[in-house]
């Protein structure tokens, strides 16, 4: 690039001096000159853009994966979050990234909104959160009013006014848009544990695929502890944890946030936090007030809505997955599986993403297969398993276990399998389409059994008797039972 720089000026200072009355040799020189220009400006943009496409392919080129954990964390005053590293080649490659909230009992994740959409799970405990939507009216309201003009009522309420709150559990699923704020608050009596897994690459983010978290209040920048863990694990990226979290008030003048919330300038001081060392979970001095109302255990699992019923402030965001009886596929000696699509949770479709959890007993196989149209992350709650997974050119990309509390990207087209350990294993996916559909190697239902046995028989070179068994002896869908020794490492 300096050649270039260098080869442009000399080109502008030599156009200078025959700008006035050339003469024919110089104009000779001048269009030599452009030529030349032209072809070397050619070359470097077609070098530049080999560059540019070996980088891209570079990304992509996923000869080994890794079941990774958390690279750093950000330490606060109400609880932790851990983050994975979204550098590393195969999130960059699928365009997502996830983080791991633990927060303690009354604390609080401070009102915050993330560059694209997020899915979130609840690994354990119960809270309550709130998704902010512009526009959106304030439904939940509390309080005493007398009786005034519409004026002076909205300036008299002595009360409360907020956008819908809901509560949530192990086990649920909640969808949020890129842009909307969110909160969350642990009103349980046990540690909230939940992963939150961001689509990067979405269409919802026009920037470039770094995640962006933009808090709403304190001063989430705050790094306890954060450079002794990374040094325990080894990576080299905590300290960009600084810029991924930071106040959006915080860049505003203190005069300028007064006038805009019509406070005095003191208070609009606070809204900036600059002086608050509590960081982006903090602890609630007491109990949080919500109006909120009550609702059984029985009408809370029987909620439902169509999606034509549904509008962006009325929408259903959020499903559990955990329940046995919700199961699309049940095998009561083997485990289960469960799917969350924009079927079943419509807000999905606009999202674009969709969700799984699978649950396999001791030895347990879910069957070979691969995402047709997604990229997956898996997320592992519970136990441990034997994984494979196999690229295009027959390589086991990753042949390994996959333990609690890991993560493990599996490409769009990759061919997996699992196997559960002796504890078993659970786990949530996460996936990049809204209605992610998987294709089985093996299965009642498999690429396989579809195929007539003559063309088994010759594709494989066994007989037609082996070729039957092969295409016929799991009777299965997904999930197969632990008839056989686990797979050995």
């Amino acid at each position: 690039m300096q050649f270039a720089e260098c080869f442009a000026y000399k080109y502008r200072r030599f156009r200078f001096a025959t700008s006035h009355h050339p003469t024919h040799t110089q104009r000779i020189k001048i269009s030599t000159m452009a030529k030349l220009s032209l072809s070397v400006l050619s070359f470097l943009l077609l070098l530049g853009l080999g560059y540019a496409i070996r980088e891209q392919q570079g990304e992509c080129q996923l000869s080994n994966i890794d079941a990774r954990e958390p690279s750093y964390r950000v330490q606060s005053e109400g609880g932790q979050t851990e983050f994975w590293d979204n550098h590393n080649n195969e999130f960059r490659c699928a365009g997502v990234s996830i983080r791991r909230h633990i927060i303690q009992q009354r604390g609080l994740l401070l009102p915050v909104y993330h560059n694209a959409p997020v899915l979130v799970y609840v690994v354990q405990g119960r809270g309550t959160y709130g998704v902010l939507t512009s526009g959106c009216a304030e439904t939940f309201e509390a309080g005493q009013q007398q009786q005034f003009s519409r004026e002076e009522r909205s300036q008299r309420f002595r009360g409360d006014r907020h956008q819908k709150v809901e509560e949530f559990q192990k086990g649920d699923v909640i969808a949020i848009r890129a842009g909307d704020a969110h909160w969350v608050y642990n009103d349980g009596d046990q540690e909230l544990v939940v992963v939150v897994f961001h689509h990067n690459s979405n269409f919802a983010n026009q920037l470039d695929q770094n995640p962006r978290s933009f808090f709403l209040a304190g001063n989430p920048g705050n790094q306890q502890e954060e450079e002794q863990y990374r040094r325990q694990r080894g990576s080299k990226r905590g300290q960009e944890a600084q810029s991924e979290l930071g106040n959006v008030f915080s860049g505003f003048e203190d005069e300028l946030l007064a006038e805009a919330f019509n406070v005095d300038v003191e208070t609009a001081r606070k809204l900036r936090g600059q002086n608050d060392e509590r960081g982006h979970i903090i602890r609630a001095e007491k109990s949080i007030q919500l109006i909120q109302p009550h609702r059984s255990r029985q009408e809370r699992e029987q909620e439902r809505h169509n999606g034509l019923e549904e509008t962006f402030c009325s929408a259903r965001v959020k499903e559990n997955l955990d329940r046995a009886s919700r199961a699309d596929f049940y095998n009561p000696r083997a485990g289960r599986f469960s799917t969350l699509n924009s079927f079943n949770l419509p807000i999905l479709s606009f999202l674009q993403l969709s969700a799984s959890r699978g649950v396999l007993h001791r030895n347990a196989i879910f069957a070979p297969h691969w995402y047709t149209n997604a990229h997956s992350l898996i997320y592992a709650t519970r136990g441990a398993s034997r994984v494979q997974i196999v690229n295009h050119r027959g390589q086991a990309v990753f042949d390994g276990q996959v333990r609690e509390g890991q993560v493990l990207v599996v490409p769009q087209n990759f061919a997996v399998v699992k196997q559960a350990e002796e504890q078993g294993f659970e786990w949530v996916a996460f996936n990049t389409n809204e209605n992610a559909a998987i294709n089985t190697l093996s299965g009642r239902t498999s690429a396989i059994r579809g195929l007539p046995v003559d063309v088994v028989a010759n594709a494989y070179r066994v007989s037609r008797e082996e070729a039957q068994r092969i295409k016929f002896s799991r009777q299965e869908t997904l999930i197969f039972n632990a008839n056989d020794a686990p797979l050995s490492a």
